[in-house]
């Protein structure tokens, strides 16, 4: 299965987040996690239908705990949304795809 949400890890997280002339949306997630899984298709749908727009990835906490305690994550599935390199917004739980797009479009304006 492809997917048009990437994965990012400690050693391409901060230049992906800089190098990036789009606004970059991060799911910070857990395989273990149901919300995680809930919302899952909407970021994959923004993905794919935004991306003039914006670039969607995922961090894995288990996977990547740092850069989880780095942003201060403290539940799951938490989205952070930055622009021009700094981070804009940071939104906590799972949201179906239209308001998930709401509130991202929002944040980029």
């Amino acid at each position: 299965m492809t997917t048009a949400v990437l994965g990012l890890t400690r050693d391409t997280f901060d230049e992906t987040i800089k190098g990036s002339d789009l606004p970059v949306v991060i799911e910070f997630w857990a395989e273990w996690c149901p919300p995680c899984k809930t919302i899952a298709p909407a970021l994959e749908a923004i993905a794919t239908e935004q991306v003039q727009r914006v670039r969607t990835f995922k961090v894995n906490v288990d996977e990547h705990p740092e850069l989880a305690a780095r942003y201060e994550v403290m539940s799951i599935p938490t989205i952070l949304v930055f622009k021009g390199g700094d981070l804009v917004g940071r939104m906590v739980g799972a949201r179906g795809r239209s308001r998930l797009l709401e509130e991202i479009d929002t944040l980029i304006r």
